[in-house]
């Protein structure tokens, strides 16, 4: 994922870059449970590229020898069978997926159309090849690619083997002589290579870090003229796209930046690191106080750090790691900080629109991330792994042995999310936005597990260019919200917590301005082994409206014999209700009590809703193509309190 030396925020909308944690005044410090620190106490070192090493250690070490053949094979696989096109016009990664379910289809480099006359997916085995998913494949094609010319431009500083040079230096020339040609497909972005910059920038850190490795053997001639034709206008278009705080805006930055090292312009380093929406900007404006990145999804927290990764990387090579130092040790927190939020089965949270779930630890991350940041963790995960950055820069051994951090209960205030914590149950609180970027409907959403059981998650969402996306993953019916008309918040909303205790394990708080004509807020309280729910939804002008809340389980729901199919579910209501299958339902007044079996233990779960209420129940889209159960109650009035209390049964 990124890359191969002495070991040696905002509070609110308004206030950025506050530098609390928890257990520390000083970042360095923070988290200093998980981090290595090295003889000057700093929690950062300065990579190494020891190549005299590396060759010893690959005549030496079998091991070592068999890894060689093995990327020198790979490598000599795609030099003699692939290459790139200026005919392929490149599309989206979001769009290589199923029309079916949205899940990720199965790439293979046999050409669309061409080698294969369908693609596949796990659960569609047979997808027909349009020009939306013909570009989807075109992106991997390409950044896979750019891996191959790195591999090759290391081969030949190990091996001395002039063709794989060449080779990467052909790559090379071939988009420096045809980069112009590609034209931009999108109105608010300037990409020719890529559909979006943002694979421009991830790309382009592997083909400047090939130049660097390559220089020797090109000379300054052709390096300039990588520098004139491609490198220089790519740069440009980097520099001047997103304008703003945003992980897109990251890569961009640390892309230029490193072009900057490579190229030898002072004044580029400097406009990239120092300028508006720099590096800098970006860390001091984007890390909420909490250490979470503040689009809050946690995919995009370690997004933000794989970019810093590479910038740090290649910054220590070329001696220019102490200009960096406050920013690694932020950067560092932010990879960190996702570990005290994780649930006992090893799921993170998902609060915004991240694709899948992620787990933590996310143990190969932190093995590539000790190269910069070493940590308990991940020295200890790194240890017996056999790659560029290990045969070029040996990991020492961790000083201490890896153990995981406690989760306790913990109100994240900057970052709108509390934590709480109370015998089996853990509970985790999304209750405001602080941008719209990749925000969801699901402001005031709540996940729990009891003991290691998933009782409800975020399943995140899918590919940005699929319907699933927009139409129901991103809607408040796929969350554990209330609902007016069928709709949840509308994003950003910040919101406002309302209290606090970890003593009692209690949140609680409100959304003023949930929607146009609505008013919410909703409490969570852990209480004699019972996790309470009280959620509460009233029209701001007193009209009666259809007042609802959507929970979903993962495990199977006891359905009593009242329950009758409807094909009514989605008439008249908004598109993300048409998503769900198997839908049934009944009436109830003031109280409806189900059973939902998780494996070996069983949850009673209670709705009580003044008055008379109806209860569908359905088959949702989970983690594709995955399915779960939801619940969708709904009654009409000015305003209405559900309360749903989930009870583990005796014995279970």
């Amino acid at each position: 994922m990124m890359l191969g030396a002495r070991w040696v925020p905002f509070l609110s909308l308004v206030v950025f870059g506050a530098t609390q944690s928890p257990g520390a005044t000083d970042p360095a410090q923070a988290f200093s449970d998980l981090k290595v620190y090295s003889a000057e106490g700093t929690p950062w070192r300065v990579p190494i590229e020891d190549w005299a090493g590396a060759r010893r250690r690959v005549q030496s070490d079998p091991r070592w020898t068999d890894w060689l053949g093995r990327e020198r094979r790979s490598v000599d696989e795609w030099m003699a069978k692939r290459k790139d096109r200026v005919s392929w016009v490149c599309g989206w990664y979001h769009d290589f997926v199923s029309p079916q379910d949205a899940s990720r289809l199965t790439w293979t480099p046999a050409v669309p159309g061409e080698d294969v006359a369908f693609l596949t997916s796990p659960s569609d085995p047979h997808v027909a090849i349009t020009a939306k998913i013909m570009g989807g494949w075109v992106f991997e094609f390409r950044t896979r690619h750019a891996d191959m010319i790195q591999r090759a431009a290391r081969l030949y500083r190990l091996t001395g083997d002039r063709r794989y040079a060449e080779w990467a230096a052909a790559q090379l020339d071939f988009y420096a002589d045809h980069y112009l040609e590609w034209q931009p497909q999108r109105k608010d972005q300037e990409a020719r290579l890529f559909w979006q910059t943002l694979d421009e920038a991830s790309t382009g850190i592997k083909y400047a870090d090939s130049v660097r490795l390559l220089e020797e053997y090109v000379g300054p001639v052709r390096k300039q003229g990588w520098w004139n034709k491609f490198f220089l206008p790519e740069a440009g278009v980097l520099s001047r796209g997103f304008q703003s705080i945003h992980n897109i805006a990251n890569w961009h930055r640390c892309a230029v930046a490193q072009f900057a090292l490579v190229f030898h312009d002072e004044a580029l380093w400097r406009q990239a690191i120092d300028g508006k929406f720099g590096v800098r900007d970006q860390i001091a404006r984007g890390i909420t106080a909490d250490y979470i990145w503040y689009e809050q999804s946690f995919h995009y927290n370690e997004f933000v750090v794989e970019a810093l990764l590479t910038l740090f990387t290649e910054a220590g090579l070329c001696g220019r790691s102490r200009e960096l130092a406050h920013e690694m040790v932020v950067g560092e927190n932010l990879m960190l900080s996702p570990l005290y939020l994780r649930f006992p089965n090893g799921l993170l949270p998902n609060p915004a629109d991240g694709t899948g779930i992620e787990t933590a630890p996310h143990l190969p991350f932190l093995a590539d991330a000790s190269r910069i940041f070493p940590t308990t963790l991940g020295l200890a995960a790194v240890a017996a792994r056999y790659d560029w950055n290990t045969l070029v820069d040996p990991p020492q051994p961790s000083p201490r042995p890896a153990i995981l951090p406690e989760v306790k209960s913990q109100s994240l205030a900057a970052s709108k999310m509390a934590i709480l914590k109370e015998g089996p149950w853990q509970v985790f609180f999304h209750y405001g936005q602080l941008t719209s970027s990749h925000s969801q409907a699901e402001a005031l959403n709540f996940s729990a597990t009891f003991g290691s059981v998933d009782v409800t998650h975020d399943p995140g969402t899918v590919g940005y260019g699929s319907p699933f996306h927009k139409e129901y993953y991103t809607r408040g019916l796929n969350h554990n919200v209330p609902l007016i008309g069928g709709q949840g918040e509308v994003p950003p909303k910040p919101g406002r917590l309302l209290e606090f205790s970890a003593e009692t394990a209690r949140v609680s708080a409100a959304q003023p301005d949930y929607g146009p004509n609505a008013a919410a807020e909703r409490t969570l309280a852990i209480e004699g082994g019972r996790l309470v729910d009280t959620a509460k939804i009233q029209t701001k002008d007193g009209s009666v409206q259809e007042l609802g809340l959507s929970l979903h389980v993962q495990g199977t729901v006891r359905l009593p014999a009242v329950f009758q199919p409807t094909n009514a579910f989605a008439e008249s209501r908004p598109a993300s209700f048409t998503y769900w299958q198997g839908v049934t339902s009944a009436n109830f007044r003031d109280r409806a009590s189900f059973d939902v079996d998780y494996g070996a233990v069983t949850l009673r779960v209670t709705f009580s809703v003044p008055g008379e209420f109806t209860v569908w129940h359905g088959s949702t889209p989970d983690v594709p193509p995955a399915r779960r159960e939801g619940f969708y109650i709904e009654t009409h009035a000015a305003t209405s309190t559900f309360t749903t209390v989930f009870a583990p049964i005796s014995g279970t």
